[in-house]
């Protein structure tokens, strides 16, 4: 049996001026064939360059520290904005866009992608379009002479290092409204969440919530100890996970007689494919915390609880051998996420 877990934080990073990344495709972690994820980390003032993505939309949740994004559309018009802790940005596959760090420390935050063939190298950059394009090309491009087009770098940027943006800089972007939310930019964990008593929180953002995220979705579930994200599975998308916080426990069900029980800790990966049953139990001694992103837009998920209760008692008592006084028995309402024994 495959493996639903990788260990993401262990892995060798690429490093550069200002930054450092580690990703999982399905090259590194091949049972996720739907998402890829990469975790990054950006100093003050580190940038991760201008560049694109072909072939998936980006997914983002910002861990620790603050960033600045920049994205142009194709009709010309572009944005800026500002995250930190708890907030989400979504954009759309080939849609230009940079990330900056801003500072006072590290700036954390997790890049979930609607493709697992995806690879964080594999990238379309500003500096190496300009460096393999020809020279003349260039010039008459952007306007400059040769001197300055020297200048320029000969290769692929990636990372770099610069100053930490400022407010009060005449250089900052000029923003003529106070808003919670933008085009790009979610505030996820300023939203009130699910609440199971004595169990566990989830917060939840889908398309209706983030219009231009519609290829993708995402939650932070929060599991007191004991908790469990009780059995169910997703009938719309595959589920990608990053450990948080904590120690868990999850068991993925293939069907005919097929399951794999791993555990996990932070800054582990798990996968769960589309349709796959599966639990999350927090088997450690805090709460456990997990981001979770799925490749669609719209949140979907059947829980083992919400179906027993939709059935007849004879349904149930015929289908599982039960006397009827058992059966009766059974949940008659969402457990969602059930609390310690």
């Amino acid at each position: 049996m495959k493996s639903f877990k990788y260990a993401l934080e262990k892995k060798e990073p690429r490093t550069g001026p200002g930054g450092i990344t580690r990703g999982a495709s399905v090259h590194d972690f091949p049972v996720s064939e739907g998402i890829a994820g990469v975790s990054m980390r950006l100093e003050p003032g580190g940038m991760r360059e201008l560049h694109w993505h072909a072939n998936a939309a980006e997914w983002a949740y910002v861990i620790s520290g603050s960033c600045r994004t920049t994205v142009i559309h194709p009709d010309g018009s572009s944005y800026v904005d500002i995250f930190n802790p708890g907030d989400v940005w979504y954009f759309p596959r080939g849609y230009g866009h940079s990330i900056q760090g801003l500072g006072p420390g590290e700036c954390h935050f997790i890049l979930i992608f609607d493709n697992g063939d995806f690879s964080e190298d594999h990238t379309f950059s500003i500096t190496d379009f300009l460096a393999q394009t020809p020279a003349e090309v260039v010039m008459q491009n952007l306007g400059l002479a040769a001197d300055e087009l020297a200048l320029l770098p000969d290769k692929e940027a990636y990372f770099v290092k610069g100053l930490v943006p400022s407010n009060g800089s005449h250089d900052a972007y000029p923003r003529i409204s106070s808003d919670l939310i933008t085009k790009h930019r979610y505030p996820l964990m300023a939203k009130q969440p699910r609440l199971a008593p004595g169990g566990g929180t989830q917060r939840t953002v889908t398309v209706e919530d983030f219009p231009i995220s519609s290829t993708m979705a995402g939650s932070v579930i929060e599991l007191e100890r004991g908790g469990l994200r009780e059995m169910h599975w997703h009938p719309n998308a595959d589920e990608w996970q990053y450990y948080l916080d904590g120690n868990a426990e999850m068991t993925v069900f293939l069907a005919e007689g097929n399951a794999v029980t791993e555990q996990f800790e932070a800054g582990d990966v798990g996968y769960v494919p589309m349709g796959a049953g599966h639990y999350i139990k927090n088997i450690g001694s805090e709460v456990c915390r997990i981001l979770i992103g799925f490749n669609s837009g719209h949140y979907e998920a059947i829980d083992l609880s919400e179906w027993l209760a939709g059935n007849p008692v004879d349904v149930l008592a015929t289908n599982l051998s039960l006397p009827r006084e058992i059966a009766k028995k059974l949940p008659h309402k969402s457990v969602f996420i059930a609390p310690e024994s």
